[in-house]
């Protein structure tokens, strides 16, 4: 749990320093948004590479990150930001899970 907050945290920050400074909307609050669905599917794809964890139980905690995603851009933003963040979370959900499985074990844990 510790390691996932950590890949929070740090895929927010470098996710946000990339996106205010190369590649951003001109806009901090939605760099920063942005940003935290990046870190968000990195930080939960971490946690839920589990191999004693069925895949449904690991679709649901997805599913329960995307739905964070839609509330917090439903609240602070529109519709029209609220999307893309689904988009860059569940990308970076599905290339951690393409990276694992070229390993023999299926994880970047182990």
């Amino acid at each position: 749990m510790k390691r996932a907050l950590i890949y929070l945290v740090v895929g927010t920050l470098l996710s946000f320093l990339f996106q205010y400074f190369l590649s951003g909307t001109g806009l901090p609050k939605v760099d920063l948004y942005y940003a935290f669905a990046f870190g968000l599917g990195w930080g939960m794809a971490y946690y839920v590479d589990r191999p004693d964890w069925e895949l449904p139980k690991k679709m649901g905690f997805s599913l329960i990150g995307v739905v964070l995603l839609v509330a917090i851009g439903f609240a602070f933003f529109n519709f029209e930001i609220a999307i893309p963040s689904i988009i860059r979370f569940s990308t970076v959900f599905v290339a951690y899970y393409l990276i694992a499985s070229f390993r023999d074990s299926k994880s970047l844990r182990q």
